[in-house]
């Protein structure tokens, strides 16, 4: 159990700390003065409003689901209502056309015009050569 981030243990070492450092007379007279401080805290207005405040923040996450998952309801319904009833399926469905085998030919490429022409690719003699018209 901790309170303000004080645990069991390190609560005994800060009242042996106080015993030793105020002594038991004075001891007795912080104690009641503590208490009455933290009492006046507790039963504030100012402490219930953070009270309040803390659990909303825990529990915001929860309930931003919650009413999200309600208006996706509701426009689940809205969309089924407006599509009406769903189409009857038929018994044999129509298949869809299968690839059909290629009749022609590929085109043949296009002549490379950056790599130099080699033995297949060099220009007929009835075309023009740019070599040769320099």
């Amino acid at each position: 159990m901790e309170f303000l981030g004080v645990g069991p243990s390190e609560l005994i070492f800060i009242v042996i700390i106080a015993l030793i450092i105020l002594g038991p007379r004075d001891m007795q007279k912080a104690g009641k003065t503590i208490g009455k401080w933290m009492r006046d805290i507790v039963t504030s207005d100012g402490w219930k409003i953070f009270q309040q405040t803390s659990r909303e923040i825990r529990t915001l996450p929860t309930r931003l689901m919650r009413e999200a998952n309600e208006e996706l309801g509701k426009l689940d319904n809205e969309i089924k209502g407006a599509s009406g009833p769903a189409p009857a399926r038929p018994n044999n469905p129509v298949t869809p056309p299968r690839s059909q085998p290629m009749t022609s030919p590929p085109q043949a490429f296009p002549q490379n015009k950056i790599a130099p022409p080699t033995e297949e690719t060099k220009p007929e003699d009835g075309v023009d050569d740019p070599e040769k018209n320099a």
